[in-house]
């Protein structure tokens, strides 16, 4: 067995082009963690905004060396430490959070603790499940800060994108009156989670989930005194028109993604990936994602590109 993996990271941010894949030991995993080896990893705007340094201009980054990428992953667990229940072998997918680490889910191997991973059932690809982990918790979190709907109106910007369909259904399980704004050539994909659709931004609603990101450009959305759930960390738009402002941070949740996960492979909630692409292809899928306008997620395999 090798003695070392490979893994994508940046040292000083540029965008794309500044993303290396290098070598780093292999180590074991600690009491309560184990080592995944990763089938599939979701390429997501956030990673973009970690190559481009956003964060790191933010103050949220602060590695001396290299900054790992990637959030989500699925895979099958290679190793457990001490204490640990998980079999070698379990197919799993998860998250792992915070911007300032040196390692990232792009990688052909990953230690996770054992409490941020869930089961992948049997009725779903495992390569397809990388997508699932962070946009699934990411909606489900801000579903929580909307808080039961009891029938009050919601609008879902970006509610063809990863984290917005999620949101579409999840909010309808709370109460919410779910209205998606999106594209119309998306309409299908809204109204089929249930939804309302529109391709307008009015103004009026009870609340604003803010999966497009739009910011201060969203908040004229909302009625006064209404809420408005964010996207972007560390970047929440001022309270105004005693508009109420909360920002949703992902956080891993083992036991909560298991539920996610089995909702996926039931066809309750959508998984969409665009396209698989080995892990030496990383720059040319941030640029293809940085374009805009694909519906599912790159997902990154380890390996080598053909030819």
């Amino acid at each position: 067995m090798s003695t070392t993996f490979r893994t994508a990271v940046v040292r000083t941010p540029g965008g794309p082009d500044s993303i290396e894949i290098i070598d780093v030991p292999l180590v074991e995993p600690g009491p309560g963690q184990v080592r995944v080896e990763i089938a599939g990893a979701a390429v997501n705007p956030v990673d973009l905004a970690v190559a481009a340094g956003v964060f790191h201009g933010r103050g949220l980054v602060d590695q001396p060396h290299h900054t790992g990428l990637g959030w989500d992953f699925s895979g099958t667990v290679a190793a457990a430490g001490p204490g640990v229940g998980w079999t070698v072998g379990t197919r799993v997918a998860g998250l792992i959070d915070g911007f300032d680490r040196d390692f990232g889910t792009y990688a052909e191997q990953l230690i996770v603790s054992a409490d941020d991973i869930a089961p992948v059932p049997a009725g779903l690809d495992l390569v397809a499940a990388a997508a699932v982990p962070l946009n699934s918790l990411a909606a489900a979190q801000l579903v929580d800060l909307l808080g039961d709907g009891d029938g009050r109106s919601l609008l879902v910007t970006g509610a063809a994108g990863a984290v917005g369909g999620y949101v579409l259904s999840l909010a309808q399980d709370r109460g919410w009156r779910v209205t998606g704004l999106a594209r119309t050539q998306d309409e299908e994909f809204v109204r089929d989670l249930g939804a309302g659709f529109t391709t307008r931004a009015t103004p009026g609603w009870d609340a604003v989930a803010d999966g497009a990101a739009m910011q201060e450009q969203g908040m004229p959305l909302v009625r006064d005194g209404g809420l408005f759930v964010g996207v972007q960390p560390g970047a929440a738009p001022a309270e105004v028109r005693g508009i109420t402002v909360r920002v949703v941070v992902a956080r891993p949740d083992g036991a909560r993604l298991a539920q996610l996960l089995e909702a996926t492979a039931d066809g309750r909630l959508p998984v969409r990936v665009h396209a698989v692409v080995p892990l030496d292809e990383v720059a040319s899928a941030h640029r293809a994602v940085a374009k805009g306008g694909v519906r599912g997620r790159y997902v990154l395999t380890p390996g080598t590109a053909a030819g």
